[in-house]
């Protein structure tokens, strides 16, 4: 397979083990998630050749980088990769343009000038090309990173949590550049993180991992969604969908926006976003803040309400709530209700409700 990347490690450490098989998408972002000691960082390792798993394949998009069978094992420097770790490692005596240009002549590349202009441009650096790293801020220091990655034109991109050492501010400063990599990048990331809110917003492509093994892999909001998993019983349990801006009504300080095809387009009020029509992005909205009836209310505040279908539902392991999983057109969507507000309302399977979304409880 020519367009994707296949992943398969097996190693032993004795207090830990990992042995993963993976078929990953050859564009956009996957992210690695789960909690410390899952094994994420691990996976990565062995992505770049920094740990050699005993037994492995791995091949990106055709170029076949360990084939443990055949006793070809890639070094990290063969590799066309770049790796960002938690903290920038500028070299603390050369410039950001320097920071960025020392690879290039390290491996005896030329810089393609149209390329290292749409990086530079793409993190928001331009500004900052003749300054030292101790007069960057932690987010600009990261985002040079990251372009001193993406300048040498790599195959695959390995992220380690890049956020991790940032404090709140700062995260929300980068967060919009590398929200930008999966529209603007033709290369595939791989983003290492145990955030659900980096997960919401970055991933396009979901694998979660405990103890060493992949618990699922999928799309973000079919895997977000699905009832066997922990995540979806979380109290912090959301649904990511993407949306179009179509209006904005700025004398109530609204922004609707497009859920799904022109065929079965709904649409959802949010607080007020200051982007262009047909803008496209990411809203997320928690399972706690949706609520079913079967018919539509007469009288409400709600402005959200949308006909939906319910595909599945479960009693959580707590005791007293109900998690019920809906599709609206296209979209999945979680709820979380009380145990006894599913049984007054006998939902089941197959049911066709609506749903009601409170516009100040949604995200994006």
């Amino acid at each position: 397979m020519t367009d994707s990347i296949i992943a398969s490690f097996k190693l032993d450490y004795g207090a830990f083990s990992l042995d993963v098989d993976l078929r990953l998408p050859s564009l956009g972002i996957t992210v690695l998630f789960g909690h410390s000691g899952s094994g994420k960082t691990t996976l990565l390792r062995c992505i770049a050749g920094l740990q050699h798993a005993p037994q492995g394949f791995l091949a990106i998009n055709g170029k076949t980088w360990q084939d443990s069978e055949h006793n070809l094992f890639l070094p990290t420097h063969k590799r066309s990769l770049g790796y960002v770790f938690q903290e920038a490692n500028l070299f603390a005596h050369l410039t950001v343009l320097g920071n960025l240009c020392y690879g290039l002549k390290r491996i005896k590349q030329n810089s393609n000038s149209e390329n290292f202009k749409q990086i530079v441009e793409l993190l928001g650096i331009e500004h900052l090309m003749q300054r030292l790293p101790e007069h960057l801020s932690g987010g600009e220091r990261q985002r040079v990173a990251i372009a001193r990655a993406l300048v040498l034109n790599p195959d695959l991109l390995l992220m380690d949590e890049p956020l991790a050492s940032l404090d709140s501010k700062r995260k929300q400063e980068i967060l919009p550049f590398l929200m930008r990599l999966h529209t603007e990048l033709k290369i595939p990331v791989f983003y290492v993180t145990h955030s659900q809110q980096e997960v919401a917003q970055l991933a396009d492509y979901l694998v979660l991992l405990a103890d060493g093994k992949v618990q699922a892999a999928g799309l973000l909001s079919e895997t977000l969604s699905r009832l066997d998993l922990s995540q979806a019983q979380d109290r912090e349990a959301a649904s990511v969908w993407q949306v179009s801006i179509v209006e904005h009504e700025t004398a109530y300080h609204l922004t609707c926006v497009a859920v799904g095809t022109d065929v079965a387009m709904q649409r959802l009020y949010l607080p007020a976003i200051d982007a262009p029509l047909d803008t496209t992005l990411r809203i997320q909205i928690y399972a706690r803040d949706v609520s079913i009836t079967l018919e539509v209310p007469k009288a409400t505040s709600i402005l959200n309400i949308l006909p939906a279908t319910i595909t599945d539902l479960i009693d959580d392991s707590e005791g007293g709530q109900s998690i019920v999983r809906l599709q609206v057109g296209s979209q999945p969507l979680l709820a979380r209700i009380t145990r006894k507000s599913a049984q007054l309302l006998s939902l089941q399977t197959g049911m066709k409700v609506y749903v009601q979304i409170k516009s100040t409880s949604i995200l994006n």
